[in-house]
């Protein structure tokens, strides 16, 4: 059961103000776009947000069917999209694919760059190899995005790119992923480096740290620190100071005001959408 606090309706969720023209005509160039099961993952509700704001969007996965799947579902409200795919560890698959994007659509605007993957453990727990992976899915991908498509970017002096974290990287919670939140961390520090290196050539560089969140990657990565579902969902809850889980359009509406006009003086921030959770950590 949900805490009576938790917003149920989909406009308490979305906002009234869903669905405008804030990002008409500007192209978006999302990764991490799919999902790993049914329901709204972080990319999946940012790809479509932008879209809902008048964005045309370009999806990309490492699986190009949970790529098509976002875009499906975008199409059906009408909106502008295409799906590929890309390894975001792969130098070679990122210049493919991002040249692909700009055959075809003259420039990225806006770059959300939502890639990531946790594992439970540490240096004692995890080998070396390990730990490799889940820097480079977690950290490679902003870079090599980063490295193709901010020329275009300071060429024109626009474009926004938002990188997501997570707050794990600036504090322990109840989990064992210590290498997780140094990754992000990692994402955090070149958020702010970009972001002081392109302020001036009229590029904006965020990154957002989703809080607890109910999408469909925690049932595959975290529930397994948990007896049961109903379990982890209520000690999830009760983390929040809130009282509830965030959802991936707490994370997608406000991924869409940073790249909105709206935000044209914001760059270097790193934001959590947390419900309070990072005032609480030491």
């Amino acid at each position: 059961m949900l805490p009576s606090r938790c917003p149920t309706k989909l406009k308490e969720i979305l906002g009234e103000g869903a669905m405008g023209q804030r990002l008409k005509d500007r192209v978006a160039l999302v990764f991490g776009a799919g999902s790993v099961g049914e329901g709204w993952s972080n990319g999946r509700a940012a790809a479509m947000a932008y879209a809902r704001e008048g964005a045309r969007v370009f999806a990309v996965d490492l699986h190009e069917s949970a790529a098509e799947d976002t875009v499906a579902l975008i199409r059906a409200e009408g909106h502008e999209a295409r799906a590929l795919s890309a390894d975001v560890t792969d130098a070679h698959s990122m210049q493919t694919v991002t040249e692909k994007v700009l055959a075809e659509a003259g420039r990225v605007d806006i770059l959300h760059n939502n890639v990531g993957f946790t594992r439970m453990g540490g240096p004692v727990e995890l080998e070396l190899e390990e730990w490799n992976r889940l820097l480079a899915l977690n950290t490679a991908g902003v870079y090599l995005a980063c490295r193709h498509i901010l020329p275009g970017m300071v060429e024109r002096k626009r474009g926004v790119v938002t990188n997501i974290s997570s707050v794990a990287s600036v504090g322990a919670g109840p989990y064992p992923q210590p290498l997780y939140g140094a990754a992000k961390a990692a994402v955090n520090g070149l958020t702010r480096g970009l972001a002081v290196r392109y302020a001036s050539q009229g590029v904006r560089i965020n990154a957002i740290m989703p809080g607890v969140m109910d999408t469909p990657l925690i049932h595959q990565q975290i529930a397994g620190n948990y007896e049961d579902k109903e379990a982890m969902m209520a000690g999830r809850h009760a983390r929040v100071p809130m009282g509830f889980m965030g959802s991936a359009w707490d994370v997608a509406n406000a991924a869409v005001f940073l790249a909105s006009d709206e935000a044209r003086y914001i760059t270097g921030v790193v934001l959590p959408v947390d419900g309070g959770l990072t005032c609480t950590m030491r």
